[in-house]
């Protein structure tokens, strides 16, 4: 069944895999304002284009999986996604999210590529 929501706003952060002297619930809730105000600046800009029909989540994990997980339950008919543009060796160290959702995505994906500091436009 198809969602009624025209568009699907999507972040996913990521926590701490491991444990430090520093407590790992005030990084957590960190990691959580920033997801929530990054989340707001994005309903921002689509209010600012007149975009309404909307809505925006923030889910913790890995950003791979919540973005193809996603589309599924939605039934997208595409992924619309931005790429940092790694050079290969951190791309090699890092994986790619757009790459991962490229190949395990259900529907088509279009990935937008970062602008060049120096382009003219």
């Amino acid at each position: 069944k198809k969602s009624s929501i025209a568009t699907h706003l999507q972040l996913a952060y990521r926590t701490l895999f491991f444990h430090t002297l520093f407590s790992l619930s005030i990084v957590e809730n960190d990691l959580k304002k920033i997801a929530v105000l990054v989340m707001e600046k994005a309903k921002e800009i689509c209010e600012k284009r007149s975009l309404t029909d909307f809505e925006a989540v923030a889910t913790e994990g890995d950003a791979r999986n919540a973005l193809c997980d996603a589309v599924e339950k939605r039934y997208a008919d595409m992924l619309i996604m931005g790429s940092h543009g790694y050079g290969s060796f951190k791309r090699a160290i890092l994986g790619s999210v757009s790459d991962y959702c490229a190949h395990h995505a259900p529907c088509s994906v279009l990935i937008v590529k970062k602008p060049k500091a120096n382009a003219n436009h």
